[in-house]
């Protein structure tokens, strides 16, 4: 095949300190990169995330998803854990509501959708 495996994923966020507050200490995702662009005047945060990068790009003037969620493009970004129960009550100790958790009549598995500052959803998939 001509793809090894995912190398990163890119997102766009509006606040500097929710995201980062978000991104770094709440999931607590390492930053492997920073970089304030002054020709842009946004920020690009690379983070790290199972031998693979999430992109985090701060830019305020961007505008909203215009569809919640099904817009074009991104519909939202998974996580793989090993108990959804768990990882619900983590995030819930780090302040992170999580909808109530579901089965996947596809895959059997279980998982639950949580959403960034900006309301990206993001998921957690058994």
């Amino acid at each position: 095949m001509l793809f090894d495996q995912l190398h990163h994923i890119a997102i766009i966020a509006s606040d500097y300190q929710k995201a980062r507050e978000f991104y770094v200490e709440k999931l607590g995702l390492p930053v492997l990169r920073e970089h304030f662009r002054e020709n842009r005047g946004d920020w690009k945060i690379d983070l790290g995330f199972g031998g693979g990068e999430l992109e985090l790009f701060v830019i305020p003037t961007a505008p909203p998803r215009p569809n919640y969620p099904e817009a074009l493009g991104l519909r939202h970004l998974a996580f793989r854990v090993d108990d959804v129960d768990a990882a619900v009550q983590e995030l819930a100790a780090r302040g992170i509501d999580c909808e109530p958790v579901r089965l996947d009549p596809y895959s059997g598995r279980r998982f639950t959708f949580f959403h960034d500052p900006d309301g990206l959803p993001l998921e957690l998939h058994e």
